[in-house]
């Protein structure tokens, strides 16, 4: 008879780690100076221990020393709703907000750490934060204002809005609004919310209603601005500019508030004296500043400054490098229609199909490119047909599959498009009509299935069926010169065209 196995043996200890585990891992670590591996065990001890108020305020250090001021700004916020009590979280959210620029509340949490710990460790430290703040800030610190929890909930909608995230952040600043009458920040967000998703009538509301009560609200005023050269309200504009132009801020994001918008808005000399004015105290170290101060520097004829500005952009964001706002115009001469805002404008709100593709082809060629990307409304990718897409994609350099059929014919074709710009740009209202025409036929063709193999065949075929219905004077000769092809080979590319123009439909 065999003798039943015991299900599990007496002398094996079973053995699952836990958060504090890993913790104590994690503090090993620190002692000899691994801190890659810290960061590991500690952001497994988070996982295993989530209201652990410890672990997630040694996480938050380690996030902040590896300057992810956002992240840590997280973990030691939550630690703190976990142990409002502990008095070394409370200082280092006094260190976070100093370095995130939040000047008040850098003031007040370092100021709540001194009254828990009159002889406290982090004393001189606290100290030091509170002199920096008071300086840094340029107002009085010690007024009342919004508790910590909204303002970190304020911060938190605010990264959901860089995120696109955008019917989030209405959710938690409609709720913030309403319980806070008063915190404009949290209004001002709401309402550039709102523009995001279509509401901009409610968007210009709530920033009036700010300003009804705060006249001299300038976040109010700017984004009122910005508002209202999304929207083309011209005159508008000009009365909130007219405003702004008085203004003179002393706080310094107040000033950068202002630069930015100058710099947004083409007033690119006065956007430039402010954003420089910053950069000579000292103001830095946010991508956004550089971004602003460089567009506003080369387009006010101080390209050198452009520059220099532009790579410490690189070196705060290396994914920006190619992306200058003045590319184009380098490599371009900027007179064509291409270059043109109001034109490309007027294409991509069109009802026209074929001119909306030329827009978005020609985006990517125009020195409007950055502008018109980052509008939260004149391209809803969801709204683009499926061919709509493709020529997005092109037009911000997406690398396409050429060993997938349909890709390779669409980037064949692209590049007849391609040819036309090399030979006519910069181009004129006629070129921008001959793109259209290319567009509906290289559809169809994508349609069925045709390969666009020859692509110096296909722009001259083109080109000649254009000029040849617009002049009597047009020749195949003149057509195929200009394209290096020979006669023959541009009359069989015609031929083959002609059954993708509109008119050969049933």
């Amino acid at each position: 008879m065999k003798k039943s196995r015991k299900s599990q043996p007496e002398n094996v200890v079973s053995f699952i780690p836990t958060g504090e585990y890993y913790y104590q891992k994690a503090l090993g670590e620190l002692k000899k100076e691994q801190f890659a591996k810290a960061q590991k065990y500690l952001k497994r001890a988070v996982e295993l221990s989530p209201e652990d108020p410890m672990i997630l305020m040694q996480y938050g250090i380690l996030l902040m020393e590896a300057e992810s001021f956002d992240e840590a700004q997280d973990y030691l916020y939550t630690a703190h709703t976990l142990d409002p009590n502990d008095s070394d979280i409370v200082f280092f959210l006094a260190e976070i907000h100093a370095h995130l620029g939040m000047f008040a509340e850098a003031n007040r949490y370092a100021t709540n750490y001194i009254q828990m710990e009159d002889d406290g460790v982090y004393l001189e430290e606290a100290l030091e934060i509170l002199d920096f703040t008071e300086v840094e800030g340029g107002m009085d610190l010690s007024e009342d204002g919004p508790s910590s929890d909204v303002v970190f909930l304020q911060e938190k909608a605010r990264k959901m809005m860089e995120r696109g995230r955008f019917e989030e952040a209405v959710a938690l600043l409609e709720t913030i609004v309403a319980e806070n009458d008063t915190f404009w920040p949290a209004f001002n967000n709401l309402a550039l919310a709102y523009f995001y998703i279509g509401e901009e009538e409610q968007a210009t509301a709530l920033l009036h209603e700010v300003l009804r009560v705060d006249q001299g609200n300038l976040h109010a005023l700017c984004n009122l601005a910005v508002l209202a050269h999304y929207k083309q309200s011209y005159k508008e504009l000009k009365e909130v500019l007219a405003v702004l132009e008085k203004i003179k801020p002393i706080a310094i994001d107040q000033r950068f508030k202002l630069g930015a918008t100058f710099a947004l808005l083409g007033k690119h000399e006065e956007g430039y004296r402010i954003l420089r004015q910053l950069q000579k105290i000292g103001f830095g170290e946010d991508p956004s500043f550089y971004f602003w101060l460089a567009h506003s520097a080369y387009f006010s004829g101080r390209k050198d400054r452009a520059h220099q500005a532009w790579l410490e952009l690189i070196r705060l964001d290396p994914t920006k490098e190619g992306f200058e706002p003045w590319k184009v115009q380098e490599e371009e001469d900027p007179s064509g229609v291409e270059n043109e805002y109001d034109f490309l404008i007027e294409k991509l709100q069109s009802d026209s199909a074929p001119s909306r593709a030329v827009a978005l082809y020609l985006m990517g060629k125009s020195v409007h490119l950055h502008t018109i990307v980052a509008h939260p409304k004149l391209i809803d990718v969801t709204k683009l047909s499926a061919f709509e897409k493709l020529i997005v994609g092109y037009s911000l350099n997406h690398e396409f599959s050429m060993k997938v059929p349909a890709e390779k014919s669409f980037v064949q074709a692209m590049k007849v498009a391609d040819l036309f710009y090399q030979h006519h740009s910069p181009l004129t209202y006629q070129h921008a009509y001959m793109y259209e025409m290319w567009f509906v036929m290289m559809e169809r063709g994508l349609q069925q299935g045709y390969t666009f193999k020859n692509t110096k065949a296909l722009a001259a075929a083109t080109a000649y069926m254009y000029a040849s219905s617009r002049s009597k004077d047009a020749t195949k000769k003149q057509f195929a010169e200009h394209y290096e092809v020979s006669v023959p080979t541009l009359t069989k590319y015609v031929n083959e065209l002609m059954a993708f123009f509109p008119f050969y439909d049933a």
